[in-house]
């Protein structure tokens, strides 16, 4: 398709990975990425995003701080990771988080 584009679009064009890493800087962010990720009610999505977190603030630190091997604490969070969930609760809690539970509105699903 590049073939198709003009030259001087070819050479100046440049692209780059977007990391969503690279835009968590406060509390806040951490926060809105967080309940941006539960709005979508997909484990998977939620347990990446987590991973995301944890690499802005700095995956080292937070395996050192956790007695957790940093290679491990990485895979976990990977695209094809799957964290125990207490490592998921250890590391919110590391970034000044806890999980919470609350009922769906207008829930016919009863116990």
């Amino acid at each position: 398709m590049l073939k198709k584009w003009p030259v001087k679009w070819r050479k100046t064009m440049k692209t780059s990975i977007y990391d969503p890493a690279e835009y968590i800087e406060t509390r806040e962010d951490v926060l809105a990425f967080l309940e941006g990720a539960l709005e979508e009610n997909d484990p998977e999505f939620l347990l990446e995003t987590i991973g995301y977190i944890a690499r802005s603030k700095g995956m080292a630190q937070i395996a050192k701080e956790l007695n957790i091997d940093r290679s491990g604490l990485y895979k976990s969070f990977s695209p094809d990771g799957n964290p125990y969930f207490l490592t998921v609760a250890k590391v919110l809690d590391n970034l000044g988080f806890i999980l919470t539970i609350r009922q769906k509105q207008a829930s016919s699903h009863a116990v």
